[in-house]
């Protein structure tokens, strides 16, 4: 089983790693040539442009794409049609607009390929040692055939799900995200009454003991523990909560539907907020260090 993986970033990397500690062969490219390099120390096989990778693919070709949504996704799948063959795959893991997945799929279909667009969702250690994955695409067969087998061995247990029709895949982990804005934004609220608030509390403590056997525990409590440990009182980081999109285009999929969603709404319009006014926002500061902890993403240092 031979798979070729574009773009070895963070994400990349880790579920490259995954596959190859699973048994299936994985052909790099990235264009950082330092990607390339620590995805073949991995033991992946390396590939100097898109022309060196499609000839070291397999007969029916696998192309797995983890690239930033917009114009490099994008130019890469186009150019991909004119490199494989008819029946060829291509899976969009990155974080790209169900919208644009649907004409993605136009594209793909009409070169005589098959196309499949899935939801990442796990962060850098699920990439690494088991994912989340929400996969739409037309061909219910050739995900049955070709791509089942794989995220059988790349997904935490029941980890993963064929969801339907182009473009579901990426719906769905839109509306996770939207789900996951409000999600932080209450956590980091909470904790910003404990650190205004009149008593003297040990926030890794609060977090630990909230991780353990209440009703809020999560693994974005244990991303707070494991900041909190770190940072006390989050004193080295501003509170910027920088955004991805995803939460924005699960409000607008809702106002576009007429579906009510105020904590949705709410969260996204602190996000903005936070990116203006940083001195005294705790909320910030903890929903972003929750945002670095499970993806990696930017922080801002005080």
């Amino acid at each position: 089983m031979r798979v070729g993986m574009i773009g070895l970033g963070k994400m990349g990397l880790s579920l490259t790693k995954n596959m190859l500690d699973n048994g299936i062969e994985v052909v790099g490219f990235d264009l950082a040539p330092e990607n390339v390099k620590a995805a073949k120390d991995a033991g992946a096989i390396s590939a100097s442009s898109l022309e060196d990778f499609v000839s070291k693919l397999g007969s029916t070709k696998i192309t797995w794409l983890l690239l930033p949504a917009g114009v490099p996704t994008d130019a890469t799948i186009v150019k991909l049609t004119e490199l494989l063959n008819k029946d060829d795959l291509i899976v969009d893991g990155g974080n790209s607009n169900f919208k644009d997945s649907l004409r993605h799929n136009k594209i793909v279909t009409e070169a005589g390929m098959r196309f499949f667009d899935c939801g990442t969702s796990g962060g850098q250690s699920g990439a690494r040692n088991g994912g989340n994955f929400m996969v739409g695409g037309d061909d219910a067969d050739a995900f049955n055939q070709y791509l089942d087998p794989i995220f059988k061995l790349i997904s935490e247990k029941d980890g993963y799900l064929y969801t339907g029709a182009a473009g579901s895949g990426h719906y769905l982990k839109m509306v996770h995200n939207g789900i996951e804005y409000g999600m932080m934004q209450a956590i980091g609220e909470g904790f910003d009454v404990l650190e205004s608030g009149q008593y003297d509390y040990d926030n890794e403590a609060v977090a630990k003991l909230w991780n353990h056997g209440s009703v809020i525990r999560s693994w974005l409590m244990e991303l707070v523990e494991d900041a909190f440990s770190d940072d006390a009182h989050l004193d080295d980081l501003l509170g910027r909560m920088h955004s991805s999109g995803e939460g924005q285009w699960t409000l607008q999929e809702a106002l576009d539907s007429k579906v009510p969603t105020p904590v949705i709404a709410l969260s996204v319009m602190m996000r903005y907020e936070s990116m203006r006014n940083v001195d005294a926002n705790f909320t910030g500061k903890v929903v972003a260090a929750m945002r670095h902890g499970f993806g990696g993403h930017v922080v801002d240092k005080s």
